[in-house]
């Protein structure tokens, strides 16, 4: 072992890095190394550059694994090294692409609640959907609030109890929905719960 890789393993051990980020870190840096046939102490701004156009059109690596790599760059250059250099300029993080979340229609919407046999469980995803609610907020509904709002009809919101006390969130709810939840309501033993 060189004496900068010690080093290195040292400075990721008081800084409690797991075991998994070291091994990961070395590797990154050993590999870096490598392309240049050089130890990274010696190699400046020039060769990370390079490297990470290597790693961006040579390699074609995903946005998130060079990120890895740049991760492991800085801290060797910053923390073990020393550099006093603007990291965000020179070595810099590629950008993530954002992922639109799929869509889907009303059609496949509906085919896929017919899919599900259990009625409580379709009642639950129906009420999900439809509402916009997190399965955390779905399963705090109490049935009687529901049961209300049905009766109402003008009302149609519901308000939804998150974790904590006194949070919570207003969700509108669709007639349909509504009379979907009071027939699984009046089939249920226990009718405080949707």
């Amino acid at each position: 072992m060189t004496p900068l890789r010690r080093r290195m393993l040292e400075d990721m051990q008081i800084r409690n890095l797991s075991a998994g980020t070291q091994a990961i870190y070395l590797a990154q840096v050993s590999q870096f190394a490598r392309y240049f046939g050089k130890p990274p102490d010696v190699l400046g701004e020039q060769e990370i550059r390079a490297y990470q156009l290597h790693l961006t059109q040579e390699k074609k690596l995903a946005p998130s694994t060079i990120t890895v790599a740049v991760s492991a760059l800085r801290f060797l250059y910053q923390v073990t090294l020393r550099r006093r250099w603007n990291f965000e300029d020179i070595i810099p993080a590629p950008k993530t692409p954002d992922k639109l979340p799929v869509i889907l229609s009303p059609e496949e919407v509906s085919e896929f609640l017919v899919c599900v046999s259990a009625g409580k469980h379709r009642t639950l995803l129906t009420t999900c959907y439809a509402a916009g609610l997190r399965l955390s907020e779905a399963i705090h509904l109490l049935a009687g609030i529901l049961k209300s709002c049905e009766k109402i009809r003008v009302c149609r919101v519901f308000f939804v109890w998150c974790c904590l006390p006194a949070k919570g969130n207003f969700a509108g709810l669709a007639v349909s929905v509504l009379s979907v939840c009071s027939d699984h309501h009046l089939s249920r033993s226990n009718p405080e719960v949707l």
